[in-house]
């Protein structure tokens, strides 16, 4: 099992230990490190960064969202950033939900999501190969663009750039069974939000027989400590605002698979106080149980027993959330 380091979006303002963190990760052997967006700093920039202060470790976003840009601008991103960094990137896509789509980017979310997606891999992997002018008769993502308000005079196009891999992987977010099995045919490896070792029926069949050489790459908090309780604090403060204020009450993909996980009344609860703007009594409505089974936090000794269930599973990379370059190196040891 790889290891990788997560180190998601910026809150107020830039994280001057990012890039140190990385180097850290890069000199322990971790094998990627891994940015995020939401509504604030963007995923490609920060990992461009990273990537001049860096040499070997692998650069992934996990995940960049799909509303942010057409398909063609991520995939000029993502070739852009391959050849700067000789050959390190992982283009790791979200579609994320209706409040983050219609209300931050001013789009429509997707009818048929699953159509959405497969129309947008489509795009990026037509681009990264290169073998003809992009197209597609698509009905979320076509091109050219053929709509009433157009011209007509788009005509399908090459990219200029020579990619540097054709085959430069592409990673999905998916939560819901099927969106996870349609990643399983149509990407290079799966994202998963939350992962329990011991819950892998929650995401359907899909995980059982997965193509050779496909990534399964959960974020997971790690956390090295003596106090599990107050280790497991910033995993539910995570969760709370996850499931209560990633999305509206009618539709809140985090709180369905916190549900479909076997903790329904709980994520109910959470979303509802969240949403009532209790914030704090949303936290501590998380169940530390479901913390505890989705992060490794806990004494050295404690990590290392619950490490085996993570690699005796499909996951092939661990992909820390941790700030602490202590606790890094306490993975690294571990997985060696």
């Amino acid at each position: 099992m790889r290891l990788g380091l997560a180190l998601g979006y910026w809150g107020r303002g830039p994280d001057t230990a990012h890039a140190p963190l990385a180097q850290e990760a890069e000199r322990l052997g971790y094998d990627s490190v891994w940015t995020a967006e939401s509504w604030g700093s963007d995923a490609f920039t920060p990992l461009t960064w990273i990537a001049a202060r860096t040499s070997t470790i692998k650069l992934g976003t996990a995940v960049a969202q799909m509303a942010a840009r057409s398909p063609v601008t991520t995939a000029m991103h993502a070739l852009t950033l391959d050849h700067l960094s000789g050959g390190r990137m992982m283009l790791g896509l979200g579609l994320s939900g209706p409040q983050v789509v219609e209300g931050w980017y001013g789009r429509p979310f997707p009818a048929s999501p699953l159509t959405a997606t497969r129309e947008y891999v489509d795009v990026v992997r037509q681009v990264l190969r290169r073998t003809a002018p992009v197209s597609l008769d698509g009905r979320f993502h076509p091109l050219p663009y053929r709509g009433p308000d157009g011209t007509g005079l788009g005509k399908p196009l090459k990219p200029i750039t020579h990619p540097l891999r054709a085959g430069l992987p592409v990673l999905l977010g998916a939560e819901g069974p099927r969106n996870v099995a349609q990643t399983v045919r149509i990407a290079d490896g799966w994202l998963p939000l939350y992962w329990a070792p011991h819950r892998p029926e929650v995401y359907g069949d899909a995980v059982r027989d997965l193509p050779a050489g496909f990534r399964v790459a959960p974020m997971v908090r790690v956390r090295v400590c003596d106090d599990v309780a107050e280790g497991l604090l910033p995993v539910k403060a995570m969760l709370g605002f996850y499931i209560g204020g990633m999305g509206h009450a009618s539709r809140n993909f985090h709180a369905d698979l916190m549900a479909r996980m076997g903790y329904p009344e709980a994520a109910c609860r959470v979303q509802e106080l969240f949403l009532a703007g209790r914030r704090e009594e949303a936290v501590r409505a998380v169940p530390d149980a479901f913390a505890d089974e989705i992060s490794l936090v806990g004494p050295r000794e404690r990590i290392a027993e619950r490490l085996e269930a993570w690699r005796r599973g499909p996951v092939t990379d661990l992909l820390a959330l941790s700030p602490d370059p202590c606790t890094l190196r306490v993975l690294a040891e571990l997985n060696s």
